[in-house]
């Protein structure tokens, strides 16, 4: 993080450096996004029994962790090929986990939250992009509300509250809409390295993926918490 100044900081994107490693990010995000979809609903159309063995959904689960895990951690130790084959692993394990999403709502909900959460997402990913604010300190406080919120879902698992479900999942919302925004611009600050060469090169590569994994995980709770909203009706 920046030290505070006692001027607002103003940060300008220079657009021809950062076009081509943006557009690189979002297409691997997408195809994160896909391969996640995509195994959801495989798993729930053709092997809805998987999600009975507990010992295989806690094992994914923790398999997800250490992927995610080394992944951000040794990203710049990886190889570029290392780097996308565990961000694509990542994304089919969390396919297998979400599965269960698909079973539990129904599509026209499914579709609701997807849709509202694209719409959010690409609004403030334009924010990022376009503002000339420093987001920095407001990543600062949104980080301290995400460990906020996982600290009121894991209280809220004793207490099963419906009401204050509700007021959680409201609060994610805004959370992962203002860390869109945060992190969109932390990429694009990234991308004017002049130790990246080209679109092409292995640090660009790994750059990408490490993005392309912080907007997945954006978009994915940003969907999440709105799912958990639409879906109050069918609880």
């Amino acid at each position: 993080m920046r030290d505070n100044v006692a001027q607002p900081q103003v940060y300008s994107v220079p657009r021809v450096e950062v076009r081509p490693l943006l557009r690189s990010v979002y297409l691997w995000m997408t195809l994160g996004l896909l391969i996640t979809a995509g195994v959801a609903f495989a798993i729930a159309a053709y092997a809805p029994h998987l999600l009975q063995n507990v010992l295989l959904v806690w094992g994914l689960l923790i398999a997800e962790l250490i992927l995610v895990l080394v992944l951000a951690a040794a990203i710049w130790r990886l190889s570029f090929g290392a780097a996308a084959l565990i961000f694509v692993l990542y994304a089919g394990f969390t396919g297998i986990s979400l599965s269960g999403i698909v079973l539990y709502y129904d599509l026209g909900t499914l579709t609701q939250a997807f849709l509202s959460a694209a719409a959010l997402f690409a609004v403030m990913s334009i924010v990022g992009l376009t503002t000339k604010a420093d987001l920095s300190k407001l990543g600062t406080y949104l980080i301290i509300g995400l460990f906020g919120i996982i600290l009121a879902m894991f209280i809220n698992f004793f207490f099963r509250s419906s009401a204050f479900d509700f007021i959680i999942s409201i609060i994610g919302v805004v959370i992962f809409t203002g860390l869109t925004a945060y992190d969109t611009q932390k990429i694009a600050r990234l991308a004017v390295d002049p130790r990246i060469e080209g679109e092409g090169s292995q640090l660009a590569g790994k750059l990408s993926i490490l993005g392309a994994l912080t907007l997945y995980l954006d978009f994915l709770n940003l969907f999440l918490f709105l799912l958990r909203i639409f879906g109050r009706s069918e609880n």
